[in-house]
């Protein structure tokens, strides 16, 4: 199963007049993807509640929109993002409870209306997740989540991400074309579908697919990620500043890149062997995202599901002057 990027659509939710722009753009979506009548109006609710919520609780938020590949089909992700003030999450899990007096349906009838569902709140704000997808359609036996943004005002991204599944083996890649818009994007782009062709090949020879692939390009920081569930190892091979932090409940460990531009720059891929140990996810982000972040200052937030983390990253982490990839893969065993 090989799962192509997306980058994430954001809709600014600062008054009532934009939950009804929010709620059609969501539903619009959701019918692209092949879903009924009745399955978009369960878009279309989750996208209107919680744009709702997000003004009755915190003032102010956005909705992020992306699709999602699922299992013999495609669905579609909505996360609701906030600055504050959290609620308690027992409280708001509960059908009727509102904290300004209305008649909230709760999350928890959200919840039920959405095959994927999650949520993380603190003092600094909240994260909600939702998964849609049309009847017949399950979602993907591994869970992941990607937070991916282009320069602010341009809508290309210079970014690109890949995964692959097969059984218990996963390969994921990350490119950083050299600067933004459309030649960074299309040097992004020559990797990934190089990349694409044989995905589950050696990080070492991906590597020189790609920079075959990029050389007349402006070029690009790479990494690739294989994990092997059998073994509990993972493979790791970085050129350039890509970020990559193997995570568990304790502690974070970082992934070594070498220098060097892929397409431009480059001799040869030096892949790394790293037991898994008690990590339990991978986190790959390009330079657009901060470095000094630690997900033992949010408590339990290792625990949630991946799209949470890598849309709390991109809150309250990125640096706002370039493109922006965050991308969170549970290494747990996939669903059956």
């Amino acid at each position: 199963m090989n799962v192509p990027g997306s980058v994430t659509q954001v809709l600014l939710i600062e008054d009532n007049s934009q939950i009804g722009h929010a709620r059609r753009v969501a539903q619009r979506l959701a019918e692209q993807q092949g879903f009924d009548v009745t399955d978009a109006g369960r878009v279309a609710l989750l996208a209107t509640e919680l744009a709702s919520n997000l003004l009755k609780h915190a003032g102010c938020g956005e909705l992020h929109l992306r699709i999602v590949h699922g299992r013999e089909g495609h669905g579609v992700e909505i996360i609701a993002v906030d600055r504050g003030p959290g609620f308690e999450l027992d409280q708001c899990l509960t059908d009727g409870f509102s904290t300004h007096g209305t008649q909230g349906i709760g999350l928890g009838a959200l919840a039920r209306q959405a095959q994927v569902f999650d949520v993380y709140s603190d003092a600094r704000g909240s994260v909600v997740l939702a998964q849609l997808f049309p009847r017949g359609v399950q979602p993907p036996p591994w869970r992941y989540g990607v937070s991916q943004h282009p320069y602010p005002g341009e809508t290309t991204c210079g970014d690109a991400w890949q995964l692959a599944f097969d059984g218990q083996r996963c390969s994921a890649l990350l490119i950083d074309g050299i600067g933004h818009g459309e030649l960074a994007q299309q040097a992004a782009e020559a990797g990934a579908l190089a990349f694409a062709e044989t995905p589950l090949d050696s990080p070492f020879t991906l590597f020189s697919h790609m920079h075959q692939a990029m050389i007349g390009t402006r070029g690009g920081a790479a990494a690739i990620a294989h994990f092997d569930g059998e073994r509990q190892t993972l493979n790791f091979a970085g050129v350039g500043n890509i970020g990559a932090s193997l995570i568990a409940s304790g502690g974070s460990r970082g992934l070594a890149s070498h220098p060097g531009i892929v397409g431009v720059r480059f001799r040869k891929a030096h892949v790394f062997d790293y037991p898994l140990g008690e990590a339990r996810l991978l986190v790959l982000f390009s330079d657009g995202l901060q470095t000094r972040w630690n997900l033992r200052d949010y408590p339990g937030l290792v625990h949630r599901h991946p799209a949470i983390i890598a849309a709390l990253l991109h809150r309250d982490f990125c640096r706002g002057r370039d493109d922006v990839t965050v991308l969170a893969l549970n290494l747990e065993a996939p669903r059956g």
